[in-house]
Order: C-alpha cells, then structure tokens, then sequence
C-alpha cells in the first residue's frame, strides 16, 4: 500500500532528541527524522554512506578539517569512513537517508547510541 507522509506530523509525534526515528524504508535504504539539540559524538560508518537533509533550523557538521553549516532545505552527504561530529545550538529537526545497518553513533558506542529504532 502507498501512503503519503505527513512530516509535521511525524515530527509532532515525539520529543526526545537524537533518537532517529524511522519513517520510511526503499531499496535497502531507510528515510529516518530525528530532533537534534546540542553536541553529538565524533564517529564514522565504515561502510554507509549518510545523507543529512535540513527540514528546520541550522545544523553544524564538524569534520577533521572544516565544519559545514547546514540550513534549512540543505543537505549534505558524509562519505563512509569520514569523522564527523553534528551538533546545534538551537533544536533542528533533520532527515536521513542510510543503509538499513547504519547504528546512528557509527564506530563509537555511547549513551546516544540507538540499537532499535522506532518506527513510526
């Protein structure tokens, strides 16, 4: 069955924050929206590939040589085995594009890791 999807109202639907929340699967691949606030850890995939895309407010992205700032209606996509590091000051509300085996804290267990993702 198709269904459309309704991200307000996806996001509406919960309030903790760097907890990704899946939304959506194709091809191997699953479309996940998470609220992100403050510091995240430092981590890579090995093996994925990760789009970040910005549906509201302002994402930062430290990298080992620089640090992108992404806006609303900006994405950017980290290579697998790039460090990488997202953080906002301010909550931000993002969306995902990774393979179905992409643990959200990559190489680095942590309290933020997220083992079963919830599906809503």
């Amino acid at each position: 069955m198709v269904k459309k999807v309704n991200l307000t109202q996806k996001f509406n639907s919960f309030a903790e924050q760097w907890s990704p929340k899946i939304i959506g699967a194709l091809n191997g691949q699953l479309v996940k929206i998470a609220k992100v606030q403050g510091d995240f850890v430092m981590h890579n995939h090995e093996n994925e590939d990760e789009l970040f895309y910005v549906v509201e407010g302002t994402l930062f992205i430290e990298l080992e040589d620089q640090t992108l700032q992404l806006n609303q209606g900006e994405m950017v996509v980290i290579p697998k085995g790039i460090n990488h590091r997202p953080y906002a000051p301010e909550e931000a509300k993002i969306m995902l594009f990774e393979p179905a085996s992409t643990l959200n804290t990559g190489n680095i267990e942590s309290e933020r890791t997220v083992k079963d993702l919830e599906e809503i």
